[in-house]
């Protein structure tokens, strides 16, 4: 399957796939890490999008203005209104199949309701962290490993130069359950 990972830096999700024999390409503003960063592209998803046609887009937009904790900050402003056109337009992609991942934000309303909401928790990690799936042509994602504990380390994280970086990674249960159950489809 030929998979575009968009919005990712850390390789989680593209790493798994292709080690599982998928053509992928991961893309993001900052640079790439993890153990494939030879198919990492430092750019926006819409340039690859013009050579590389998916069957699969995997996309993380960024969350910052359209996530409801920063509506006292965003609300009615152009950023705002950018992160949902971007949202809007990633979703709207020609693509078989689409997975958007974002936390509790205000697309719900002004784009399309999210498809399910996971924990970290269901997926072999004691830690809180509602998270948004936007899915078209997937199914929703199952729990693979219910664990104790429910840490709100995400919300909590001190401020560091490394803060956003750290919040926004993909746990590494949500991403082996998501090559696990989309792979075979």
């Amino acid at each position: 399957m030929k998979i575009l990972i968009a919005c990712e830096y850390s390789g989680k999700l593209r790493d798994r796939f292709i080690d599982q024999g998928h053509e992928v390409w991961s893309c993001d503003l900052l640079e790439g890490e993890g153990k494939h960063t030879d198919r990492h592209i430092v750019d926006d998803y819409r340039t690859i999008l013009k050579w590389f046609k998916p069957d699969m887009l995997i996309g993380h937009p960024p969350c910052t203005y359209i996530c409801v904790s920063g509506n006292a900050h965003y609300a009615n402003t152009q950023k705002r209104l950018d992160g949902i056109a971007f949202f809007k337009e990633m979703w709207e992609q020609d693509i078989p199949k689409i997975c958007l991942e974002n936390p509790v934000s205000v697309v719900s309303t002004k784009v399309a309701k999210a498809t399910q909401y996971i924990q970290p928790w269901q997926y072999g990690h004691g830690e809180t962290k509602n998270t948004g799936l936007w899915l078209k042509g997937l199914p929703k994602l199952k729990p693979t490993n219910i664990v104790e504990g429910r840490s709100n380390r995400i919300h909590f994280m001190s401020p560091s130069p490394l803060r956003s970086k750290k919040r926004s990674e993909t746990y590494d249960g949500i991403a082996d359950a998501m090559v696990n159950q989309w792979t075979n489809l």
